[in-house]
């Protein structure tokens, strides 16, 4: 089990559609020290939400936090029907990587009560991390609408603000699968007090958290675990031999991640979009944010799932939402190395005895 402080710094209740980026930010949190993970809601996006939940179950062991809950939330959109990105993130989510079934089982609770409960029961200490579409949110604040006056932060990762989309020409994928959901969060905190707006975590900051091969050979020299090669001119799905469980699956996963962007002329490179987000909700990470009136277009087809944010006032709308203008890079795979090479360490050494 991965010790926490008994008065934990962070509570945190993650929605996600776990997914590769979801899956190294979930790591990364459980081996924070200070961070208590209150529970764990799953969405539909990168796969289907049941498989999200096994993959949030599995990482769970992997990584010795056992005990949290996870709970099912919404298998589709609001409105809009779902698509998923197995091409992008496999057939199970995880990339190449496949771990053991879980022996927990899923929640007997959906996403919106323990969204709802959760924060009703600690108002002022719950931290919301939202690295999936946003529907499970919004139908949490349909629920209860006080949940922004009620938590004490949130940060989003989603959205994209004069930059291209990584979906559509203008939509990022998290609220391109559920945009009206997106609209409904940012329009529930119109109005509130600066500290109360979300932090969003968008492309245009978190494509530059750029995982390369050397980051992976990095984490596995600093877990003790030897070498790991991942290159480009290995054949596609080549899998890791590595000893270390944390470390094979992190490489497994994320091997899957660099061939896609390379498919797309990105670069033999990873984006952790979630991993980012992570360390903001955790305060580990130095970011620099602008406020911003944000709002979803939903009717446009052209233009459905665009963020639209006035950072001018233009719109003589109150501000909604924190948006990130800036970050380093290098500091995130730093910390993401230290802290990852930390938990494969720990859970290499369970494994031995």
């Amino acid at each position: 089990m991965i010790a926490t402080k008994t008065t934990p710094d962070t509570r945190l209740l993650l929605d996600v559609d776990t997914g590769i980026d979801d899956a190294v930010a979930l790591l990364y949190l459980m081996a924070t020290p200070g961070v208590a993970l209150e529970a764990i809601t799953c969405t539909a996006g990168n796969v289907g939400a049941a498989q999200v939940a096994a993959n949030n179950l599995a990482l769970l062991e992997l990584g010795g936090c056992e005990g949290v809950e996870v709970a099912l939330g919404s298998e589709v959109p609001l409105e809009v029907p779902l698509v998923t990105t197995e091409e992008t993130h496999g057939d199970q989510g995880i990339g190449y990587a496949v771990l053991p079934t879980a022996r927990q089982e899923v929640s007997a609770r959906h996403a919106v009560d323990v969204w709802v409960e959760t924060v009703r029961a600690h108002p002022g200490e719950i931290t919301g991390l939202i690295t999936g579409p946003l529907t499970n949110f919004a139908l949490a604040l349909r629920a209860e609408p006080r949940l922004p006056e009620l938590l004490r932060g949130l940060v989003i990762m989603g959205g994209a603000f004069n930059y291209p989309g990584n979906t559509t020409p203008v939509a990022e994928w998290n609220v391109s699968v559920d945009p009206h959901a997106a609209r409904e969060v940012f329009a529930a905190y119109r109005g509130l007090p600066e500290d109360k707006l979300p932090v969003v975590c968008a492309l245009e900051t978190t494509e530059r958290i750029e995982c390369r091969p050397e980051h992976i050979d990095r984490l596995s020299r600093a877990a003790g675990a030897g070498g790991e090669r991942v290159s480009p001119d290995d054949a596609a799905g080549t899998l890791s031999t590595n000893a270390n469980p944390v470390v094979g699956c992190v490489s497994d996963a994320l091997r899957f991640y660099l061939e896609f962007h390379r498919l797309y002329d990105q670069g033999y490179v990873a984006h952790l979009h979630d991993l980012f987000a992570a360390m903001v909700a955790t305060n580990e990470a130095r970011y620099t944010t602008r406020l911003a009136t944000v709002d979803v277009e939903t009717d446009s087809r052209l233009t459905i799932g665009q963020t639209v944010g006035d950072f001018t006032g233009m719109w003589r709308q109150p501000p909604n939402a924190r948006v990130v203008s800036g970050n380093h890079p290098g500091e995130c795979f730093d910390l993401m190395i230290a802290r990852l090479s930390a938990l494969a360490r720990t859970r290499g050494a369970d494994r031995r005895r």
